[in-house]
């Protein structure tokens, strides 16, 4: 959430030009989303399609499932290991203030 809250409301070229020098393990999967969302525009579009015009309108991350697992631990215990995921929504339009 901190490194969606700082590309929130950007244009996608200064989006992922922040992304590749954010020192964040998350940086790579949201920019990795961004990208796909641009593709997914560009064939979609019957124009000229700009990649310039387009701005991310929301970025938010929900949480995903939690794969349970257990460690061993002292006295032949079990303490659970929690290894979470979460969902990344990104929402990207021509228009900056524009929710679709």
């Amino acid at each position: 959430r901190f490194v969606l809250d700082e590309i929130r409301g950007l244009q996608v070229p200064k989006a992922l030009n922040k992304l590749d020098y954010f020192n964040k393990k998350a940086g790579n999967f949201i920019s990795k989303g961004i990208r796909s969302g641009i593709s997914n525009l560009s064939s979609n579009a019957e124009d000229n399609f700009d990649e310039n015009n387009i701005y991310i309108v929301e970025a938010f991350a929900d949480e995903g499932p939690a794969m349970k697992r257990f460690r061993p631990a002292a006295m032949g215990r079990a303490t659970p290991i929690l290894k979470r995921s979460s969902h990344i929504t990104l929402t990207l339009s021509t228009n900056r203030k524009n929710k679709e």
